[in-house]
C-alpha cells in the first residue's frame, strides 16, 4: 500500500509562482546548482549551432587528459597547416604560427580566453591524431557524459551541419567543468592572454559579465552568422551558483544585456532556504512484525529550497511510501521520498532513509501485528459494506 503522508510548515513559507522571464534567446537553459533546479527551460533540448560554445567539449577533452596523466602542463604539441588554416579564414585565433610549440598550459588559454580555434585544432592533433578522429571522439565521450543533444564534426565550433548542442547540454557539460576540474576551470576567469605577444586587445575574453562584480567566473561566448550570438555563462553570489545557457540572439550588446538580466533575475526572483537539516525525523513509518510500530523518517543531507521572492505562511510537502515497511529494518535504509511542489518550479523528490533499525519482533510482537492487522481488515470491510 502506497502511503502519503501530508504536513504542514516544513517551512514557514508557500511559494507564489516567481515572475517569468521572457527571454529574447531562442534557446536557453538557466540551472541552479545548489538545489539542482531548472529555473527556465527554453528549447533547452533543441540541437542547434554551438558556435564557439563548443569548445567546452574540447577543453574538457583535455582537461581529462591532464586528470589522467596523459599530458602536462608542461606538454607540448607542433602546429599545422590545418591549425593555421582557421587563423587564414578569419576566425577567432591565438595567432600560432607554423615552428610554435605551445605547451597545454598555453592552448588551455589559447581556447578559452582567445577562443582560438588554432588552439583548438592542436589540441585535437595532439590528442587524436587528426581533427576528424577527435570529433568522432568527443561525440562518443559526449554520449558517455550523458550529452544527448550533441554531436561534432570539429574541435572548435566552427560552421558545420554535424556540429550541434543543445543549450541543456552546454549546461551540463558547464557544471562538470567547474566541480570535476575546480583548479582548471579558474582559467575560465582570466580576461588577457597574449601567446608571444601577438595578440590585439579585441583577441581577449569576450564574455561581457566578468567585469561587472557580480560573481561572474566563466564561461563561453559564441557567434557565427547561422547560430547567432550566444553565451555559456556561471555566476556565484554566497552559497548559489547559476549556469545559463543562451543562443540566436541578433548581436553581441544584446547577448550581454540578456546575460546580465537572466544573472540578476535568477538571483533576484529566488531565495534558498534550509527546509530541514540532514537526520531531522520529517515523518514516522509503519512498521509490521517489528520491535517498534514505526521507524523515523529523514533526510540524508540538508533539504534546501529555491523559493520565489513572493511567499507567505504554509509550505505543505507529502511523504510518499509503500507500507508497512516489513521487519527487519536497517538503519539508513532507502524507503521513502519527500515530494515538494513549488508553484513555478519542477516538482522537487528527496529520497529519505529510516531513522534507526527495527528489528523482527518476537512471538508476542507478532501476535500482535496479526491481531491489529485483522482488526484493521475488518474495520476496512465494514466500512465498505455500509
Amino acid at each position: 500500500m502506497i502511503f502519503r503522508l501530508l504536513f504542514a510548515a516544513l517551512l514557514a513559507l508557500t511559494s507564489l509562482p516567481a515572475q517569468a522571464f521572457e527571454t529574447q534567446a531562442t534557446s536557453a537553459w538557466v540551472f541552479d546548482v545548489a538545489t539542482h533546479t531548472v529555473l527556465m527551460d527554453k528549447n533547452g533540448e533543441a540541437s542547434v549551432p554551438p558556435a564557439s560554445m563548443s569548445k567546452l567539449m574540447t577543453v574538457n577533452m583535455l582537461f581529462e587528459a591532464l586528470k589522467d596523466g596523459r599530458v602536462t602542463m608542461d606538454t607540448t604539441f607542433g602546429v599545422s597547416d590545418h591549425a593555421i588554416s582557421y587563423t587564414e579564414a578569419g576566425g577567432s585565433t591565438m595567432f600560432l604560427q607554423k615552428g610554435d610549440r605551445p605547451t597545454v598550459h598555453d592552448l588551455i588559454r589559447g581556447m578559452i580566453v582567445n577562443s582560438g580555434n588554432d588552439a583548438c585544432v592542436v589540441v585535437a592533433e595532439g590528442l587524436a591524431g587528426t581533427e576528424a578522429a577527435f570529433a568522432e571522439q568527443m561525440t562518443q565521450r559526449a554520449r558517455a557524459l550523458g550529452l544527448e543533444n550533441s554531436t561534432f564534426a570539429n574541435a572548435s565550433g566552427w560552421p558545420d551541419p554535424m556540429q550541434r548542442m543543445s543549450m541543456k547540454d552546454l549546461g551540463v557539460l558547464s557544471q562538470r567543468l567547474i566541480e570535476v576540474f575546480p583548479e582548471l576551470y579558474t582559467v575560465f576567469g582570466e580576461t588577457e592572454f597574449n601567446y608571444k605577444n601577438r595578440a590585439p586587445a579585441n583577441a581577449n575574453n569576450r564574455n561581457p559579465l566578468l567585469a561587472l562584480g557580480i560573481g561572474a567566473d566563466g564561461l563561453k561566448t559564441g557567434h557565427t552568422e547561422e547560430a547567432g550570438f550566444g553565451m555559456v555563462g556561471s555566476v556565484k553570489q554566497g552559497d548559489r551558483r547559476i549556469i545559463f545557457a543562451i543562443t540566436g540572439l541578433t548581436s553581441a550588446a544584446e547577448r550581454a544585456s540578456e546575460a546580465e538580466k537572466i544573472s540578476q533575475w535568477a538571483f533576484r526572483q529566488f531565495a534558498l532556504k534550509t527546509a530541514a537539516k540532514a537526520g531531522q525525523p520529517l515523518a514516522q513509518a509503519a512498521v509490521f512484525m517489528g520491535t517498534s510500530k514505526t521507524v523515523g523518517l529523514v533526510p540524508a543531507e540538508d533539504i534546501r529550497l529555491l523559493i520565489p521572492a513572493l511567499a507567505q505562511e504554509g509550505l505543505q510537502a507529502q511523504v510518499v511510501y509503500t507500507g508497512p515497511l516489513a521487519a527487519p529494518v536497517a538503519k539508513g535504509q532507502r524507503v521513502a521520498e519527500l515530494v515538494i511542489d513549488v508553484p513555478g518550479l519542477p516538482e522537487r523528490r528527496v529520497p529519505l532513509l529510516t531513522e534507526a533499525a527495527v528489528e523482527k519482533g518476537g512471538f508476542l510482537d507478532h501476535l500482535t501485528a496479526a491481531a491489529q492487522k485483522l482488526y484493521a481488515d475488518y474495520i476496512g470491510k465494514s466500512a465498505a459494506a455500509s
